[in-house]
């Protein structure tokens, strides 16, 4: 792992930390404010722990005019400003500065808006991922990014990253799946882009700033797209002798056309580790096991599984198990 290399602190924002504390205060509630030792301690890192500094302050602001107006006074004072959504992500995006204010959008977490009728929601940057889809399932509605965090990440942080999973294959990642943001910049200034409409006029912002790691402005509102969850799902677990002819059969599958829902590969010593934690029952026999999801109608996905079963048989494969 290469060093870390962090910016330069300024001494000048640290000899006024008092006045930036004061004024920070005047901004939002004073209780939102967290400057003590003990407070700001637990946002000393994000989900990549091997790194650690601690922030100026935390502060906590509850609506977008707070957000603005944290920002016109930092941008102002030359201060600089992590934002930071639930911690989760393993890029070190949230790692804090010791000259640095840490704004956190954990109390952004309401949905704004559930929209049926176009199949999208509005909500708050600090809703969890799986949050989105426990709203309209009921409905039978579903969010498709699912990053292996999504129980606990946000939807901002998920913008901020361009976060997706093992349904990435067939649809896409967070920048395939939002409509709409709010975004304040770094100045200060509230901008909206994009809507409820799939396609927007002009310079694809969106793309611009999804993945963007909270470099070009602070996230305050998402539209996210909602799918209906499909009619059927099935899964073919696949066991091969070699790592090659998995990876033969992956590129083969794909080479006919055939887009599952998700596809993953693992190596015997991670198929033994995955038993070893989760009692799945997967074959440890095998050098490589093999997991196709597919989905869609009843007719449409029993003639997918027959397809894959074929181009597996062919790349030598040692054993095929559907769920059904």
């Amino acid at each position: 792992m290469s060093e870390l290399v962090l910016p330069k602190i300024n001494k000048e924002t640290i000899s006024k930390k008092e006045y930036i504390f004061k004024n920070l205060a005047k901004i939002i509630n004073p209780e939102n404010v967290l400057s003590h030792a003990d407070e700001i301690k637990p946002y000393e890192t994000d989900g990549l722990s091997a790194y650690t500094q601690t922030p100026l302050a935390v502060v906590m602001p509850e609506n977008t005019e707070e957000v603005s107006n944290i920002l016109k006074f930092c941008h102002k004072e030359n201060i600089k400003v992590v934002p930071r959504g639930a911690g989760t992500g393993l890029s070190g995006g949230a790692l804090p500065l010791n000259d640095a204010i840490l704004l956190s959008l954990g109390k952004f977490n309401k949905i704004i808006e559930i929209d049926f009728e176009n199949k999208c929601v509005v909500t708050q940057p600090g809703v969890t991922n799986l949050g989105i889809t426990h709203a309209v399932q009921h409905k039978n509605f579903y969010y498709a990014p699912d990053p292996s965090s999504q129980i606990a990440c946000s939807i901002g942080g998920n913008v901020a990253e361009n976060s997706g999973g093992v349904h990435s294959l067939k649809y896409g990642t967070t920048t395939n799946n939002i409509l709409g943001i709010e975004i304040v910049m770094m100045d200060g200034t509230i901008c909206r882009i994009g809507g409820k409409t799939l396609d927007q006029e002009g310079y694809d912002l969106m793309g611009l700033i999804c993945g963007s790691e909270g470099l070009l402005g602070v996230i305050t509102e998402v539209t996210v797209k909602i799918l209906k969850k499909p009619e059927v799902v099935k899964a073919a677990l696949i066991g091969f002798s070699s790592i090659e002819d998995a990876g033969q059969c992956v590129s083969e599958i794909i080479a006919k056309g055939i887009i599952p829902a998700g596809m993953e590969i693992m190596d015997k010593a991670l198929t033994k580790a995955t038993n070893d934690y989760s009692k799945a029952g997967y074959p440890i026999d095998a050098e490589a096991m093999m997991i196709v999801e597919l989905d869609g109608t009843e007719t449409e996905v029993s003639e997918l599984i027959k397809r894959v079963e074929d181009i597996a048989k062919k790349n030598k494969c040692s054993s095929i198990k559907i769920n059904k």
